[in-house]
């Protein structure tokens, strides 16, 4: 082996062939070593961050199954299946009562926007948007309410109430809100007496006013059936002519005649349109 005049040795063409190959070949392992090979799972969508190509790229968003990503760039994946989260706290009522609520929400990422929440908010969207969020909404919507209606009458409404000013507020954050539920509501002791006696006595006057309602429409329709029979028997009695009455008296003489039985048949007087009368032979 000669040495150029630069001092460098002079390689046969076989043995730089070989460095070469040896070279490409160890870039290329350090490379495979480092790509990474994921399967984003049924129920998750990914978004690249491409380090040399520009960044996150918002707007392309990975489905699920094989994927192979540079040692350079990097997947971030997110579960954009509908999932449920609780939360309890304490409010104020309306009269200044303290309230130990317990909710439950349900919500997922938009899947198609994924990448403008990872780059606007982050995976913790949880912890920065949706608590925040549905704390708030709730201490202003029950401190409108009652403890007893809240316990009541108006529970639904304040899950209504709740979830929506909830939605509008995270409207534009790339998040979906699907439900909000109050799960629990705990009150004093004494005031939660208080109220369960107080619903316990509507019932009983509402018992009572369905009972006093039924009896009244009874008595309205016995009066109306008694009112009927009295115009059917005016009606009878005004069409009871005498002439009708002796041709019924002939027809059940006839009928009685016909009998086997023994009998007696003596005739009303005719002046005076009398019936006949039927006295029995045994």
């Amino acid at each position: 082996m000669s040495i150029k005049s630069n001092g460098l040795p002079d390689l046969p063409n076989g043995m730089v062939k070989w460095i070469v190959f040896f070279v490409l070949g160890l870039i290329l392992i350090i490379v495979l070593s480092n790509t990474t090979f994921l399967t984003i799972e049924p129920g998750q969508k990914g978004v690249k961050f491409k380090r040399f190509g520009g960044g996150l790229v918002k707007d392309e968003v990975y489905d699920q199954g094989f994927h192979v990503i540079a040692p350079w760039n990097k997947m971030y994946i997110y579960d954009v299946r509908i999932n449920e989260q609780f939360e309890a706290m304490d409010v104020l009522s309306k009269n200044g009562l303290n309230i130990q609520v317990e909710l439950s929400y349900l919500f997922n990422p938009i899947p198609n926007e994924i990448g403008f929440l990872h780059d606007e908010i982050g995976s913790n969207y949880l912890d920065r948007i949706i608590k925040p969020e549905i704390r708030s909404a709730t201490r202003e919507v029950i401190g409108q309410y009652l403890p007893e209606e809240l316990y009541s009458t108006k529970r639904e409404a304040i899950q209504v109430e709740i979830y929506n000013k909830t939605k509008t507020a995270i409207a534009n954050k790339h998040i979906n809100l699907d439900a909000v539920l109050i799960r629990s509501v705990q009150l004093p002791d004494n005031l939660k007496n208080a109220i369960e006696q107080k619903l316990q006595e509507e019932q009983l006057a509402f018992q009572y006013e369905f009972k006093l309602d039924r009896e009244r429409k009874e008595a309205e329709r016995k009066i109306i059936e008694a009112q009927a029979k009295a115009d059917a028997n005016k009606i009878l009695n005004a069409s009871l002519t005498d002439k009708i009455l002796k041709d019924k008296g002939i027809e059940a003489t006839l009928e009685l005649a016909k009998s086997d039985n023994s009998k007696i048949v003596v005739i009303g007087d005719g002046s005076n349109g009398g019936l006949p009368l039927i006295l029995s032979g045994n």
